[in-house]
């Protein structure tokens, strides 16, 4: 398995692939042909988000316990709702939370990162669409969501949309282990093997309603356990064979 990272060097973005604890800058392009190049001391490495998505396309009562938690019926279909790109921050990048908008809260989720251009693609060929995969923290504003009734403003705060701390390619996502943690003590814990809909489902009913781009991703639900955060938390998101994906929560 290869790890993506995209790390800061010399003040320039770079990718840097991972393989067994070596670490190797990447010539190329990601999303195209590449190879690992020079080998590269991994401390002191300042990391950003993996990926610069055009949307994050998000799912909805995807666990059953969540939904439970959450007093809501099962959906029937994928509930589907967006996060613009402008709320995307990486490791170790601070949370914002503004302070009239009430309890904000962590959902610890399996994101998808979409390999190339994807349209319409059917069932049994969605594996080929798939760069990797990503850990998602779906910050949420929870009273403006039940206010509001729908999704976009209680999801789309600038610094809403934590992604890392790398791609993780090759990974098989039918049953990762998928856990959030408030200043180290674990909130959420469960298994992708609950997901209601699956990673193959949920790209072929995506692509039938849009166009996903390389880069973008689909973050696939949140367990039960979803809780609220407040500024000086530190929240880690950690999806097995992903690794952990923390930030701290600051005051906007």
């Amino acid at each position: 398995m290869v790890r993506l990272y995209r790390i800061e060097q010399d003040g320039i973005p770079r990718h840097a692939a991972e393989r067994e604890g070596t670490w190797r800058l990447v010539d190329g392009d990601i999303f195209g042909a590449w190879t690992e190049g020079a080998e590269i001391a991994s401390e002191g490495l300042r990391l950003l988000a993996p990926v610069s998505p055009s949307k994050i396309v998000c799912v909805g009562l995807n666990y059953k316990d969540h939904a439970a938690e959450q007093n809501k019926a099962l959906p029937l279909e994928p509930l589907l709702f967006m996060k613009p790109s402008t709320a995307v921050i990486g490791p170790g990048d601070d949370i914002q939370v503004p302070a009239w908008a009430g309890r904000i809260d962590h959902e610890a989720e399996l994101g998808i990162v979409i390999g190339k251009r994807a349209h319409r693609v059917p069932l049994e060929q969605t594996q080929d669409y798939v760069l990797g995969l990503i850990a998602v923290n779906d910050v949420t504003a929870r009273e403006l969501q039940n206010t509001d009734g729908q999704y976009t403003r209680c999801k789309g705060f600038d610094t809403f949309a934590p992604i890392g701390p790398c791609v993780a390619m090759g990974l098989d996502g039918r049953d990762l282990s998928v856990r959030a943690y408030v200043n180290g003590q674990v909130r959420q814990d469960s298994r992708t093997r609950e997901l209601i809909f699956t990673i193959p489902e949920l790209i072929a009913y995506i692509t039938s309603v849009m166009t996903l781009l390389p880069g973008d991703i689909i973050s696939t639900g949140t367990p039960s356990g979803v809780g609220p955060i407040s500024p000086g938390d530190s929240v880690t998101v950690h999806v097995e064979g992903v690794g952990a994906l923390t930030n701290g929560v600051v005051k906007q």
